[in-house]
């Protein structure tokens, strides 16, 4: 899934100053954007944005960034998940925030992806948190997860689709971490998911079509 070049996401995950969050809701949420979600996938999908749109409202007031975490896990975890070539009818497909929640499916990518958004659209600040690639210990599978980093050299906190609680990295035995991206670069996790070194290498054609679809809302 590592291609080509994940700039068009950094420059995504570094655009996230608290004065830009009211017009990335309005992003989301104006009235055209439900108009185009329900012609594409019917009432229900805008009636799924307009619970995403409550869901944030309801995390901005939340001071402790811990219990943004738990809400944002608990609430995404709900929607079903579902095989890129049983939803999308492709092998590898990363759906947007707005079509993961809007058809109500998705994968360990979509999960991650949609997490990362609501958190920053709650106010999280993006620095703390990394998209990260593991390798499932149970059946040696590569997974994606989100990864919260209070602090430098703090281990990092863990969002799973397969997972109801967040727990701490040093918990997810069963998790062994691969890679992370935040809005510094792409960098080699080590097992604790204290850091890593940075890459050089730059990769993600998928990561690229991605954001060119979140710019331009489906």
């Amino acid at each position: 899934m590592m291609k080509n070049t994940v700039t068009t996401l950094l420059f995504w995950l570094a655009a996230s100053p608290a004065w830009a969050m009211d017009n990335q809701l309005n992003d989301y949420f104006a009235p055209d954007v439900l108009a185009k979600v329900e012609k594409a996938y019917g009432i229900e999908a805008r009636d799924n944005l307009l619970a995403w749109q409550r869901l944030i409202v309801e995390g901005r007031a939340l001071i402790d960034d811990k219990a943004k975490l738990e809400l944002a896990n608990q609430y995404l975890n709900q929607i079903n998940f579902v095989s890129d070539q049983a939803h999308w009818q492709q092998e590898d497909y990363w759906a947007t925030p707005l079509e993961f929640i809007a058809t109500s499916g998705g994968d360990c990518e979509d999960y991650s992806v949609a997490k990362l958004e609501t958190l920053r659209l709650m106010g999280v600040p993006s620095e703390k948190l990394r998209l990260m690639y593991v390798k499932n210990v149970a059946d040696n599978q590569p997974h994606m997860v989100l990864t919260y980093h209070p602090r430098h050299g703090d281990i990092p906190l863990v969002l799973d689709n397969l997972d109801g609680q967040v727990r701490l990295a040093s918990e997810r035995k069963d998790l062994k971490p691969i890679i992370s991206f935040n809005d510094d670069g792409q960098w080699l996790a080590r097992v604790q998911g204290r850091g890593g070194s940075k890459l050089k290498e730059e990769g993600g054609e998928f990561w690229e079509a991605l954001m060119d679809r979140i710019q331009h809302q489906i």
